[in-house]
């Protein structure tokens, strides 16, 4: 380290400027940083007085991290022409986003640095890259499966309800809702505008949060209606989006697409349920749904007049044909049931006679019938009352007396038990021939006997 007080080499320094101006007279003779093709990204593109000013950019792509950039520029004198190439190979304007391979030349300023000077553009490059991506965002919805479910969803007969992703006050807007309303078959349809951004850098959220409002009144809903006038193709770019797509891939009502221009395509027409050229065409698909509609209602009219009058005349020839053969079909019934009731009257009596002395019959065998049975009733019950009096007989006090026991009784009632005695009890004791009274001195229970 360099002792403070000792004097620097100030005599041997230079100035910045000519630092600098070594460093831009070694690039300047450095054949390979001049027109030299590079494969970037950019980033920050601005046009000035006609000078197209940009970053290029390179990421990892691994984890998206800059891992390295630069200024450009184009300058006006061939930006111009650079730039209508462009559009015309690949729909859209030179912006920021953009994968390209361009032709530089390094350049430093002693005062304002290093910067790349573009002297050409391969427009090819970025129209595969944009076709690169959108074909990834396609291959991975149909990986996932969804790519076709907005497409295989049931239209109503007539969409009326109609949820409109658009910008409020859109020319776009404007002709779609002139079409419905003047449309000639007088077919009512209830819009309802979701506004939305439909092009810059706010389109994709803008757009994704007016579907998610849709979403959560989806029930109100038949269908819903994405439109976007002309403009420039360039804007189109926020459209080839994954969550955008996968979005109305997978939204649960049919989805109309009506973006750019009919030669434009985008990531949403692939995953939409219906793909229109103009906003215009939009209204015109969502009318003839309705005239379809009437027509087969107009059809089924006519088809239920026509079948009425068939139905109509085929009464009135069967009702001809009944009055015609009424009168005779009721004089026969008449003659036949005239012819019916003769013979009814012929059989009658003698049916009347049969019946009686077959009924007289069955009642003399069912009178000789009960009196059997009453026969039979009267001598059971007066067996039966033969053996109860043979049986009270048998039981009556004095065959009980006769056959040798005695009855004691104290104060009128039968004693049965000796322990219903006392001594001095005084009882009357009857036998066969007579009766004796006694006083009780003492009494003797057999307890087994209790038991």
């Amino acid at each position: 380290m360099p002792d403070l007080f000792t004097p620097l080499p100030a005599d041997d320094a230079i100035s910045l400027s000519v630092f600098n101006g070594r460093i831009k007279e070694t690039i300047a003779y450095q054949e390979e940083l001049q027109g030299q093709w590079v494969k970037a990204e950019t980033s920050d593109v601005q046009v000035r007085r006609g000078h197209c000013y940009m970053e290029l950019i390179e990421k990892n792509p691994d984890n998206g991290m800059t891992i390295a950039k630069v200024q450009a520029v184009v300058w006006a004198n061939v930006f111009a022409s650079l730039n209508a190439q462009f559009m015309n190979v690949t729909g859209q304007s030179f912006a920021s986003g953009m994968k390209v391979l361009v032709k530089v030349s390094a350049n430093f300023h002693e005062q304002y640095g290093l910067k790349l000077i573009i002297s050409d553009i391969n427009p090819e490059f970025t129209l595969g890259d944009m076709a690169r991506q959108r074909r990834e965002i396609i291959e991975r919805l149909t990986r996932e499966g969804v790519i076709d479910m907005n497409k295989t969803l049931s239209w109503p007969i007539v969409p009326q309800r109609i949820a409109i992703v658009s910008a409020k006050g859109a020319a776009g807007y404007g002709d779609f809702m002139n079409q419905l309303e003047n449309n000639p078959y007088g077919i009512k349809f209830y819009p309802c505008l979701f506004t939305a951004m439909m092009q810059g850098v706010n389109t994709r959220p803008s757009v994704l949060a007016a579907l998610a409002r849709i979403n959560e009144h989806i029930d109100l809903f038949d269908c819903v209606v994405i439109i976007r006038g002309g403009g420039s193709t360039s804007d189109l770019n926020s459209f080839d989006d994954y969550d955008l797509a996968a979005t109305i891939a997978q939204f649960p009502i049919p989805v109309i697409v009506g973006i750019g221009h009919e030669r434009d395509i985008t990531v949403l027409d692939y995953v939409a349920a219906m793909r229109v050229k103009t906003p215009t065409a939009a209204a015109e698909f969502l009318i003839q749904r309705g005239s379809d509609a009437l027509s087969n209602l107009n059809e089924l009219s006519n088809s239920i007049v026509s079948t009425a009058r068939d139905i109509v005349a085929r009464s009135r020839e069967q009702l001809t044909y009944y009055t015609s053969i009424i009168p005779t079909t009721a004089r026969r019934i008449i003659d036949t049931n005239r012819l019916r009731l003769n013979n009814y009257k012929q059989t009658i009596p003698l049916s009347v006679g049969n019946r009686l002395g077959t009924e007289h019959t069955r009642l003399s065998h069912r009178i000789d019938n009960i009196k059997d049975a009453v026969d039979r009733l009267m001598m059971r019950e007066r067996m039966r009352i033969e053996a109860l009096t043979d049986k009270l007989t048998l039981l009556s006090p004095r065959n009980i007396l006769n056959r040798g026991y005695s009855l004691t009784i104290l104060n009128g009632k039968y004693i049965s038990n000796a322990a219903q005695l006392q001594p001095g009890d005084i009882v009357t004791t009857h036998f066969a021939n007579g009766s004796a009274r006694a006083t009780i001195q003492s009494t003797k229970t057999d307890n087994k006997q209790q038991s």
